[in-house]
């Protein structure tokens, strides 16, 4: 093979696909195993704030930093911690039932949401604004093999983990009274849940940007092909949520001379989708 042709594909295609495969198995995990957990159809892999709060951090970053490094620890730090905070509000409810996490995730989200609002308010509009506003769109422009060793990191610990608690899920989703009864200590298994599927999608998010619907999309599409049997259903998202947002990296790169944000594209291919599987369904309980 010719040396520049194997150095195109060596360094620049093959870090795209395998970043790509993650941080989309990532997100499709995360998000069938928030659906399981809080029995939610809608709910999707940032729904206890992580994407907000990872946004905010990156943001932070490209205002307060000249090197693009820092907007990955600071991206994957305040992710956590917006995850952390709906904890926090659950312990001042002294509750930490499923409806309780799911409403104190709305309230950090829209916080953090403000503040990224506020960031690009203050931010130098020629070069700072573009820069925070084209990240939060979501994009593997700047994979490589550096990002796949540190990201990849919490991604595959996470998703390992939803992999191997799948069958619990099962259970969880049967509601609290019935897992109680069954003899699954309730509280412990959702918190790991949700710290799995937060390292997951922290881990996508703080090197792909935020990139919408693969979450909520991807498991309704695995659904469609094995049921909602989550021993099935966990590790098929994966591969599903992987070789979506392959394609749609490789279309992005395909329909314009310049690359699509990946966030327009899934946002226009998950929308119609959902559209469509709303009428299949036509109101039936999930």
């Amino acid at each position: 093979m010719d040396p520049t042709h194997a150095g195109i594909v060596l360094h620049v295609r093959l870090p795209r696909i395998i970043l790509g495969a993650l941080v989309g198995g990532s997100l499709a995990v995360s998000g069938a195993a928030f659906q399981g957990l809080f029995r939610n159809p809608l709910v999707s892999s940032g729904m206890l704030g992580v994407s907000s709060g990872a946004g905010f951090g990156a943001a932070l970053a490209l205002i307060l930093f000249d090197q693009f490094f820092y907007v990955y620890p600071l991206s994957f730090g305040f992710g956590l911690l917006a995850v952390f905070l709906c904890f926090f509000i659950g312990r001042i409810t002294a509750s930490t039932q499923a409806v309780t996490l799911v409403l104190g995730g709305v309230i950090v989200g829209s916080i953090f949401s403000a503040l990224i609002s506020f960031l690009k308010y203050v931010a130098d509009p020629y070069d700072e604004l573009p820069a925070i506003v084209f990240w939060l769109m979501g994009s593997l422009s700047r994979a490589e093999y550096g990002q796949i060793l540190t990201a990849g990191l919490p991604m595959v610990a996470g998703s390992l983990g939803l992999v191997v608690i799948r069958w619990r899920l099962n259970i969880l989703a049967m509601g609290d009274k019935e897992a109680h009864s069954l003899g699954l200590n309730v509280n412990l298994n959702r918190i790991f849940v949700i710290v799995c599927a937060t390292l997951a999608t922290a881990g996508a998010v703080c090197v792909s940007g935020v990139i919408g619907w693969v979450g909520l999309v991807v498991p309704h599409m695995g659904r469609m092909i094995v049921g909602n049997d989550n021993r099935d259903l966990i590790p098929v998202t994966f591969c599903m949520g992987a070789a979506f947002l392959v394609l749609v990296d490789d279309i992005s790169r395909l329909i314009s001379s310049s690359e699509m944000p990946l966030g327009i594209l899934t946002s226009l291919m998950g929308g119609p989708f959902f559209i469509y599987l709303l009428k299949k369904t036509r109101g039936r309980e999930w």
